[in-house]
């Protein structure tokens, strides 16, 4: 079984929940089923403040990124109200999206995570979701970048993953692990954690 690599990008004022169930689903398929899958965590600077004020320390800085050492781009989204379009639309972070769907990586997002995906123009014209509630507010901002909205939890769009809300966030880890190994030995890891 050949490694595979998934890069987490934290944004200043991502959300916890958002973050940690990549870490976790992927670390349950590696300690206790044998996947060769790794994680490694990346912001713009080596500590990252999430929107509820949690300090996490990432193994790289976006500098030291090659999108060719990855198989995968997770996003965890955040709140706007705590900066995180400041560093989430950095045109640096654009770029490494950009890099990522050209060469047909998987891209999952949770939540307000398919904005700087759609702001990178790499969902022009596809289908993707985002948070719905609020009137679907934020689903008619998304619109605005040439977006298909589906107004669905979790839309997969060929190799990239949007999803509705902070409840998604489990499901787009399972989608993306159901995508790096089989639809049969992610049901075996859900079921493991209880889901």
């Amino acid at each position: 079984m050949q490694n595979k690599k998934v890069l987490v990008f934290l944004a200043k004022a991502f959300e916890t929940m958002e973050f940690c169930v990549f870490i976790d689903v992927l670390g349950w398929a590696r300690v206790d089923y044998g996947h060769n899958l790794f994680v490694d965590t990346c912001g713009f600077t080596p500590k990252v403040v999430s929107t509820f004020n949690v300090p996490v320390m990432v193994d790289k800085t976006i500098d030291q990124i090659s999108a060719d050492d990855y198989d995968a781009l997770a996003i965890p989204g955040g709140f706007g109200e705590f900066g995180f379009y400041e560093e989430a639309y950095d045109e640096r972070f654009l770029n490494l999206i950009r890099e990522f769907d050209a060469k047909g990586k998987i891209v999952a997002s949770v939540c307000s995570g398919a904005f700087p995906v759609a702001k990178s123009g790499v969902l022009k014209n596809r289908r993707a979701t985002t948070y719905h509630l609020k009137n679907g507010y934020w689903q008619e901002k998304l619109k605005e970048f040439g977006v298909n909205v589906v107004n669905e939890p979790i839309v997969v769009d060929r190799n990239i993953i949007t999803s509705y809300c902070p409840e998604t966030a489990p499901r787009v880890a399972f989608e993306l692990l159901k995508m790096l190994t089989s639809e049969e030995e992610m049901t075996v890891i859900k079921k493991a954690m209880g889901f």
